[in-house]
């Protein structure tokens, strides 16, 4: 019987090296490919272009036109996450993009509006409210984007930026539409400037509407009900959205009081 010979463990590996070389030489890596998705970033893009639209009317005194802009951002925003995650083209640089265009479109353009339309008149006392509602949208998307991931998709930890720039938008477009007076309405407008920063930063929950799958089947009265809605808002669109709003803004604090005082019967019954 023949004696094994030892396995050189240096030649081999060295010969392993060599084929792992080789191999690279024949297939060269593949680089992840560059550039951005078109459509998600192109409904960011009409946001953004729509809140800077929006500015630019309310310095020429056109605050219609200002409040509608501001809408079509708000309308803009809420495509293009939807857009996104159905033709599966989520992305970082979406994200980052997304959240600059908000910033921009919920958070400087209805604050510089409202103050070139109303809180003027009231010197540093009124650009300081109009940064304080600036400065809360900052504060309220920051936080969204360190909590993504681990907050419930169901709920919203404080006011959305798009329906808190709603408030303000509608509150402006029904003074302008009705001829109001501004004397009075100004300090309305201070009201709801600061309320609507408040519920931004706030812990109180609103709901998200992030589990509505636009994709899945839904019964014939819900389709009827969306039509209805349509022709309802449509009657008077300021009014109604000011009053949809408002009602929006205050479903957090009153969800949240019944869900803590739930909690408290809860445990009450149990000791």
């Amino acid at each position: 019987m023949k004696p094994l010979k030892p396995v050189d463990s240096d030649s081999t590996q060295s010969k392993k090296e060599e084929s792992s070389a080789a191999e690279n030489e024949v297939r060269p890596l593949r680089r992840q490919p560059k550039g951005i998705y078109l459509l998600p970033n192109l409904f960011t893009t009409g946001s953004l272009f729509a809140a800077f639209y929006s500015i630019v009317a309310a310095m020429g005194q056109q605050y219609e036109a200002a409040a509608i802009a501001i809408f079509v951002a708000i309308m803009m925003d809420s495509l293009d996450g939807r857009v996104a995650r159905l033709t599966n083209t989520q992305s970082a640089f979406g994200a980052e993009y997304d959240s600059l265009s908000d910033m921009v479109a919920f958070g400087l353009a209805p604050a510089l509006v409202m103050y070139e339309w109303v809180l003027v008149s009231f010197g540093k006392f009124g650009w300081l409210v109009a940064f304080l509602y600036a400065a809360a949208t900052a504060l309220r998307l920051a936080r969204f984007n360190t909590q993504l991931g681990d907050e419930d998709k169901r709920f919203f930890q404080g006011l959305a930026s798009p329906a808190a720039a709603a408030m303000m938008a509608s509150l402006l477009w029904f003074g302008v539409s009705h001829n109001l007076d501004l004397d009075v309405l100004s300090y309305y407008a201070i009201a709801i400037t600061l309320f609507a920063g408040g519920m931004m930063v706030s812990n109180f929950r609103y709901r998200s509407f992030k589990d509505f799958d636009p994709r899945g089947r839904v019964p014939f009265v819900t389709m009827l009900m969306v039509v209805l809605g349509l022709v309802f808002i449509s009657l008077d669109p300021p009014q109604i959205l000011f009053a949809m709003s408002v009602i929006y803004a205050l479903s957090g604090p009153i969800y949240t009081v019944w869900k803590v005082r739930e909690h408290r019967q809860n445990r009450a019954k149990n000791h």
